[in-house]
């Protein structure tokens, strides 16, 4: 509806889903921040290529190769990020940070009991590793995979660690969904909403998505103000007042238009 009044001002329907489409991103980036930044996703493909190009002339580059990995996870693309960092654990890297990346790629190619394994190793290298991180996508992917006991059993851990994880909750919330607690996973949803309004304001922008999974009301009521508004605004447009024709040509489009030299040649005609 905004669109067709956007078209009606301007008289370029493709220049007005560009303006609309502006409108619509520097709104998300100033209130609710859901759609992903385009610098950043840019910058990251970015260095994706560089880094791409870095293993391409040196493939022993182990480090390129972690790095790749880890923007590959982030991009759910895990077999990549298995095939990249698989040669990095045969050159003898065992360290934690390359062992919990290839668990969880592996997790994430379907390949679990690689993937579980690797994490076991990972934990006893480090149980506290980035704050639970190795329970939290454990819980994630056993979830995903069916196995509700062993997930839950991951998340309750990983909430001790860090209990004001909004995505723990959420994820938590479904565990108790689906083995049938539903006011158990209402009142976990009830307490990540309850974390996310008191976090601090740079960790509420991290956790809005999983803020709005939790109480997905929220956004709903948000889309339907703004597609009020577009009504409204819709709305607006047809009253407002169109641009003025030519004095001239409007007076033709009246109908009273005179013709100056038309009594004259009358005349002449007559005179003849």
């Amino acid at each position: 509806m905004l669109w067709m009044g956007l078209t009606m001002l301007t008289g370029s329907p493709l220049g007005s889903l560009a303006i609309l489409a502006v409108v619509l991103f520097a709104a998300d980036r100033f209130t609710l921040q859901v759609l992903p930044s385009p610098v950043r996703a840019l910058k990251k493909w970015q260095r994706a290529g560089d880094l791409a190009g870095t293993i391409l002339t040196n493939t022993h580059d182990r480090r390129a190769r972690a790095e790749l990995a880890d923007i590959r996870l982030g991009q759910k693309r895990y077999q990549e990020a298995v095939d990249l960092l698989r040669p990095n654990l045969d050159a003898g890297d065992d360290d934690v940070d390359t062992l919990y990346l290839l668990g969880v790629a592996y997790l994430g190619a379907g390949e679990a009991p690689k993937g579980e394994l690797l994490l076991d190793e990972a934990a006893r290298l480090d149980a506290d590793y980035r704050q639970g991180a190795i329970d939290l996508e454990r819980g994630r992917f056993r979830l995903l995979h069916g196995d509700l006991k062993g997930a839950r059993e991951a998340l309750e851990r990983f909430l001790q660690v860090r209990q004001g994880s909004v995505e723990g909750r959420v994820l938590l919330s479904r565990v108790l969904a689906k083995e049938g607690l539903a006011a158990e996973a209402k009142a976990m949803r009830d307490t990540a909403w309850r974390e996310y309004t008191v976090a601090p304001r740079f960790q509420r922008r991290r956790d809005r998505w999983w803020a709005y999974r939790a109480r997905p009301s929220r956004p709903l009521a948000y889309a339907a103000v703004a597609l009020v508004m577009m009504g409204v605004g819709a709305y607006a447009t047809r009253y407002l007042p169109t641009q003025a024709l030519p004095g001239g040509y409007q007076r033709y489009q009246d109908g009273s238009y005179d013709e100056p030299y038309a009594a004259d040649d009358l005349g002449g005609d007559d005179a003849e």
